[in-house]
Parts: C-alpha cells; structure tokens; sequence
C-alpha cells in the first residue's frame, strides 16, 4: 500500500504534521485498509459507493489521527487546506456569534454533532477560505485527514479515483446547500409580516 514516500509527501502538504501535532493530535500513520473498517462504506456519503479496493487507495493518500475527548479538530476561522473523515467517535461542530473571539466559549452555538463516516472540512479544502465553524472531540475519535496536495496526486496517478471523489464531495456540497436554503427559507417565512389589517374609518 503506502509506503514511507507516500506519507512523506503527505505530511509535507502544507506542513500538516506540525499543525496536527500543535492540536495535540496523535498521528498514527497513513491510513491504510480503509475497506475493512466496519460498515464505514455504508455509512459514509463520500464512500458509499466506492468499491473496497477503490476505498483502500484513497485511504493510502489519508494520515491517520486519533484524538482525546475535549481536543480541538478543526478551528473557526483558520485557514487551512485539508479535510476529516471521522472513522470512529462523535464530535461537536459549533459556530462563534459574529465578532466575537476564540475566548467566548460559553456562547457557542452548536450547529451538529456528527458521528461516524462525515466529513468535516471539505469546503476550506476546496477553495482555501477560512474555516466556517470549529470542531472538537466528544469522544475519542479516529480520523483520517486529506489534503488539497493528496487529492491532486490522486487525479493524477488514478484518475477515476479522483474524480469519482470529486463528484461525491460536490454532491455532498449541493446538498448542505440545499439544506442551509431550506432553512432560510422557512426562518424569513416566520419573519415574515403578516398581510394589512381590516381598514379603519
């Protein structure tokens, strides 16, 4: 599968390794037999409907990470250039009121708290923006991290693969879309004023 030039070349994509290991993450290597991980093709939106051998290839351009419940995956408003998929473990997803700073833990607004097979991070990946909101470890969670780099290594070398990751994440994309545009909708539906009143003399 992988080997020590593949991980190198990942921990290499924007100096990922430090940035992971300043988290206090724990990285344990390139995650390799993505496949045999229970169910996770199943569950996961971005593998449903890859084949074993196409779930493993993808999983040797992906490092490994484990986190301690309470620890800080992803921050709001960092920028950065790769994404999670959490292979085991919950984490909280929340979002800061406009403003305010890091510190204001207490007025956190938690937007989800997402389980086993998500991914988190596909839209800073993608475009280079900063983080939308943080992510932090519920539990104990294995993740595995894929860069901006791995993904257009992976275009080149397997082209099929690549692109039939492409498509999953942008679905996935279209359909947080969707999803955020129907809840607009219904909160300017209750905003709404209601029509005039009965005329008076």
């Amino acid at each position: 599968m992988a080997g020590p030039a593949a991980l190198n070349a990942m921990v290499e994509d924007a100096t990922l390794a430090p940035h992971l290991r300043g988290r206090g993450l724990q990285i344990i290597g390139v995650c390799e037999h993505l496949s045999q991980r229970e169910g996770l093709l199943q569950v996961s939106p971005i593998l449903r409907d890859f084949t074993a051998e196409e779930a493993d290839l993808l999983g040797a351009n992906m490092l490994l990470v484990r986190a301690r419940p309470g620890q800080l995956l992803i921050a709001e408003g960092e920028a950065s250039d790769w994404m999670m998929m959490l292979l085991s473990g919950t984490v909280d997803v929340g979002k800061r009121p406009v403003g305010e700073t890091e510190e204001a833990e207490a007025t956190v607004t938690r937007l989800a708290v997402i389980k086993e097979g998500a991914v988190i991070g596909e839209m800073s990946m993608l475009d280079g923006e900063p983080r939308y909101a943080s992510c932090r470890a519920l539990s104990e969670v294995e993740a595995a991290v894929l860069t901006r780099g791995a993904v257009t290594r992976l275009i080149e070398k397997h082209p099929a693969v690549g692109a039939k990751l492409l498509v999953k994440l942008t679905q996935l994309l279209a359909q947080r879309l969707r999803n955020t545009s129907s809840k607009l909708v219904k909160v300017l539906q209750q905003q709404k004023p209601s029509g005039p009143g009965p005329e008076t003399a």
